[in-house]
């Protein structure tokens, strides 16, 4: 197996309590980074794996897993797990995998999925959105999209994402998340293949020229996958498009890396918000 034959790629490192009495990863392991693997194919899909299958009506148990060793892992190797759909039948689904050291494939995987009933774990078709969504990953199409709007057209999806990550998770106040500018606001939701709404925010003009984007909320399954990026890039693309030259924004601290690695820079010093550490942060279009 070559590395180009895969698209999904999550990369590990081998730790102390995975190494055997002869220095190499026990066999055993190697399912588990699999399955670690497998978790972030789905990710790769833009799916919330709970609320996708929730959804879609069913649950994916493993009727077969095998291993095919090649040359072992040692502790301390950085290691890709790679991930293909290799078929869909018609209530199964083969995954092909391979752990890379570098460009040598050390371990190749098949593992068989069924999609059942979660309730009596008997098999059921594999839902047609989810063969499709598969296969347009597959084949490198895009798996998300971003529509902007108005709020009282977007409200309906936008609204319980913002209120599971800022209310639920961080804590903050109901009379704090929702403000009159939502009204005058432009709004961004990425959505995945199935519909559901994975990510949002919102732009508004702090001056003319200048715009500034906030409440920017993404799944808490889905953080790290590009799902805020799009969200950012619609909002920016937006800006742009109305003549803008400046774009800011108050990132929460945990969130500057993500906004620095897209060109924004820091200004100022940081603040409290809402009783969470802010940085104010600057882009020219």
């Amino acid at each position: 197996m070559k590395r180009h034959e895969f698209r999904c790629f999550h990369r590990l490192r081998v730790r102390w309590a995975e190494v055997d009495m002869q220095g190499i990863v026990f066999n055993a392991h190697y399912l588990m980074y699999f399955d670690v693997g497998i978790t972030e194919y789905w990710r790769a899909l833009g799916l919330p794996y709970a609320d996708a299958m929730h959804q879609l009506g069913g649950e994916l148990y493993v009727k077969k897993a095998s291993l095919e060793f090649a040359a072992s892992a040692r502790m301390d190797d950085q290691v890709d797990v790679a991930l293909r759909c290799e078929r869909i039948g018609n209530s199964s689904m083969t995954m092909t995998g391979a752990l890379f050291l570098g460009e040598r494939a050390l371990v190749g995987a098949e593992i068989v999925y069924v999609f059942a009933d979660p309730a009596t774990q008997t098999s059921r078709p594999v839902p047609a959105a989810l063969r499709e969504l598969v296969q347009r990953y597959e084949a490198g199409q895009d798996v998300l999209r971003v529509v902007t709007g108005p709020w009282h057209t977007l409200e309906r999806d936008a609204a319980p994402l913002r209120r599971a990550v800022f209310v639920d998770e961080q804590g903050i106040p109901e009379s704090e998340e929702w403000d009159a500018a939502d009204a005058t606001a432009l709004h961004a939701v990425a959505y995945n293949h199935l519909g559901q709404a994975v990510g949002t925010g919102r732009l508004l003009t702090a001056e003319p020229g200048v715009g500034k984007v906030g409440r920017m909320a993404v799944h808490r399954v889905l953080r790290g996958t590009g799902v805020g990026a799009r969200v950012l890039q619609a909002l920016s693309d937006a800006a742009r498009a109305r003549g803008d030259h400046t774009l800011r924004l108050s990132a929460q601290r945990t969130a500057i890396g993500f906004y620095e690695r897209l060109g924004w820079r820091r200004v100022g010093e940081p603040y409290d918000e809402v009783g969470i550490p802010h940085q104010s942060m600057e882009m020219r279009l």
